[in-house]
């Protein structure tokens, strides 16, 4: 059986902090620090960009202004993946 539509998100996100460092998010009342050094793609971005956020299927994050996607787990556990882009 398929659904036509999906059902409504439960998961939450939400800004909850932009400093001269970096971002605050809340997901799932957890919070979790992106400084710019490690995601310099939201450093120069504007807030709108920022706030434009879309959390899916509980482990994927997105900014489609910023074409920035993110897994959870990368922001959760940073030591597992030590690649960056600079």
């Amino acid at each position: 059986m398929k659904l036509k539509s999906p059902g409504k998100s439960i998961s939450k996100v939400e800004v909850l902090n932009i400093s001269n460092h970096g971002i605050w998010l809340s997901i799932n009342e957890k919070e979790y620090f992106l400084p710019y050094e490690n995601y310099s793609w939201f450093k120069k971005a504007r807030l709108e960009e920022i706030y434009n956020i879309k959390f899916t299927n509980g482990h994927h994050l997105y900014w489609p202004d910023l074409d920035v996607d993110l897994e959870l787990d990368c922001i959760a556990n940073p030591a597992k993946y030590p690649l960056s882009y600079k």
